[in-house]
């Protein structure tokens, strides 16, 4: 059990890690306001996250 727990913690370092990288502070402020909203059951906050991560990735096709 607590293998699975580092490497949960280990996947969540790294992925906020890649966020910040390719799209810097917004992207991280997307990814923490979706895993808020899903932790805290609030689709207002999850919603949010999602629709930045969203704009953050698709904008430079637009």
């Amino acid at each position: 059990m607590p293998a699975i727990a580092l490497l949960a913690a280990v996947f969540a370092v790294v992925t906020e890690q890649l966020v910040q990288w390719k799209y810097g502070t917004l992207g991280i402020v997307g990814l923490l306001l979706l895993t808020v909203g899903v932790k805290a059951r609030n689709t207002t906050c999850s919603s949010l996250g999602a629709l930045v991560l969203a704009l953050m990735v698709t904008g430079p096709a637009l």
